[in-house]
């Protein structure tokens, strides 16, 4: 199919044009793009360039965002949500039309439902083909915001070029407000090239939203807490996502409560800590001890398939649910539903316990053992059921690659084998654990690993990442091995190559005795990998560490293939 012409800069959709002096590059509505984005902090973009968006990228050349071009738009969305979740700043994103905005939609469903704030630029077709009309323009669709509706928190149509700035200002101020998240903002081809009269963008602002707690809800967990003997507290991602990391540890302390973190809570608490149950969520023991707690506070969870461990927690005592997202709330347990952004909300708990606890402090009783000994057991339980299993391989396998990984490098895993192992077992120390786990689809860990280090980078901060995949999931986002490169991304790849999806071969012989369609044919993933110039080599199981040291002192991004078969500790929702 040949390609629609671009329309003329005289104004295809009889807008005012303006005579520019020769030589002179025309300012479009692109220019108002960039400038916004600029103004508001924004320093690198992901995406891949389209016919309708190149008033975008023809703008990006007069500015001062630096493009990072990946291959697969999915894989664009996730380079942004680990641009994001690495340096706490909004990723950005800047899409094509049709099949390229189409296909990155999962990828933004990861965001969506990790929280991940991202500003995300769609182009449209002109303004003319826009509606019911089928004039058979490239790329045209019935309502393309409306494809975006499940996986961004909302979704505008800018139709003219004056309402860019604020448009992309208020998309910013709703993306980091809690429960943040993507913004879907699109801008039809003629809008973004047309010249414009507007003035370029000379300052922008976007604050977040408020969203602390009702203090009448404060003050009853108070309440509770004060008589709790036995309070244990579930950290999810919303406690990361809220920055409350050190009020979690202040209430933690206070209440002497046990502290158990979600996958996508891992890191929210210090892994080593006397109160620590860590990560292991999947666990009947761990379960036990939430189920005993007499008030249980769940931060930024709503106690999902994992947490509950596959819903077979059935808790005795009373909840307390912190979330900035209100369809969370007591969506699985009722409780007493507390909507706010969880680093505000455990602060202002924080503050008023102080007072209550001054006033009565009971000493916490788990049926005679100290919350300190109970989490000590607990932790020891959970370690000899795991070497009751003939597990040896897999539990070295784990300990070498956190040995070898520096105690501050981020690490990004997709949803894999290892992966499983990781949210459960993985300590971040002064990193952190990014994960797929929010949306659970294949190809988030090298794409995302690309996005931190670049982010990193660009903040001043050590870059060097690890990104965790099988032989699976590396195929959805091998292509990126071009981005690594034409970058220099100092993204050091672990591929397990098990041959085939590792995870749903055990569920489905598990189930049935038998897996199908879980085998594949697969390349030789480091001669693929050398030959998109990015070094590689294959290592024995025993020798992952080394190769990963070696990984992390090299320059620009490289890949280490292990071909192993590992497996997964036994699920205990399906009882002993």
């Amino acid at each position: 199919m040949n390609p629609q012409p671009l329309p003329t800069l005289a104004s295809s959709a009889g807008g005012p044009s303006r005579p520019e002096a020769p030589g002179r590059p025309v300012r479009n509505g692109g220019d108002l793009v960039v400038e916004t984005l600029e103004a508001l902090g924004a320093k690198t973009v992901f995406g891949i360039p389209g016919q309708h968006a190149l008033g975008l990228f023809d703008a990006m050349g007069r500015g001062k965002l630096h493009f990072v071009s990946s291959r697969v738009e999915n894989n664009s969305a996730f380079a942004a949500d680990g641009y994001s979740r690495a340096t706490g700043e909004v990723g950005v994103l800047f899409l094509s039309t049709g099949p390229g905005a189409l296909t990155s939609l999962a990828g933004l469903q990861e965001a969506y439902a990790s929280g991940v704030p991202m500003v995300v630029v769609a182009s449209q077709i002109p303004l003319e083909g826009l509606g019911a009309r089928r004039k058979g323009m490239l790329h045209q669709l019935d309502d393309q915001k409306a494809s975006a509706a499940n996986v961004t928190k909302s979704q505008r149509l800018i139709q003219h070029a004056s309402g860019i700035p604020s448009a992309i200002q208020d998309a910013w101020t709703e993306a980091i407000s809690s429960p943040q998240g993507p913004v879907w903002i699109e801008i039809p081809q003629n809008v973004l090239l047309d010249p414009i009269m507007v003035p370029p963008v000379e300052d922008a602002l976007a604050e977040a939203a408020d969203n602390p707690p009702r203090v009448e809800l404060i003050r009853e967990a108070v309440k509770w807490l004060s008589a709790a003997k036995r309070p244990a507290i579930i950290a999810g991602g919303g406690t990361r996502r809220g920055r409350a990391e050190k009020s979690l540890l202040s209430i933690a302390e206070k209440l002497r409560a046990p502290v158990i973190c979600t996958p996508g809570g891992n890191g929210a608490f210090p892994w080593t800590h006397e109160l620590s149950l860590q990560s292991w969520i999947e666990d009947r023991h761990m379960t036990d001890v939430l189920e005993d707690a007499d008030v249980l506070i769940v931060i930024g969870s709503s106690l999902g398939e994992v947490t509950s461990n596959y819903f077979t927690f059935e808790p005795r005592g009373r909840i307390i649910q912190i979330d900035a997202e209100p369809r969370v709330l007591e969506s699985n347990r009722p409780g007493l539903g507390i909507r706010a952004d969880a680093g505000q909300a455990l602060a202002a708990l924080d503050s008023a316990l102080d007072e209550a606890l001054a006033a009565t402090a009971a000493a916490p009783d788990w049926h005679g053992t100290t919350p300190e000994d109970l989490v000590k057991d607990s932790l020891a339980k959970v370690k000899a059921r795991l070497e009751e299993q003939d597990l040896g391989k897999e539990l070295k396998f784990m300990a070498d690659i956190r040995e070898a990984v520096p105690a501050d490098m981020q690490t990004f895993w997709d949803m894999t084998i290892s992966a499983y192992w990781g949210w459960s077992c993985w300590d971040s120390r002064e990193g952190q654990f990014h994960s797929a786990q929010g949306a659970g689809g294949l190809g988030y860990g090298f794409p995302a690993a690309i996005g931190g280090a670049v982010g990193l980078e660009t903040v001043g901060k050590p870059s060097r990442v690890l990104a965790v995949s099988g032989d699976g999931s590396s195929m959805y986002s091998i292509s990126e091995l071009a981005t690594a490169k034409q970058h220099n991304v100092p993204v050091t790849w672990l591929i397990v190559d098990d041959g085939g999806y590792g995870i749903l071969r055990e569920y489905m012989v598990g189930a049935f005795g038998k897996a199908t369609a879980t085998e594949l044919a697969r390349p030789d993933f480091v001669k693929l990998a050398e030959a998109f110039g990015v070094p590689a080599r294959r290592v024995a199981p025993e020798d992952v560490g080394d190769a990963l040291k070696e990984g992390f002192a090299a320059d620009g991004p490289n890949v280490v293939v292990v071909e192993t078969l590992l497996k997964m500790f036994g699920p205990t929702h399906l009882g002993d």
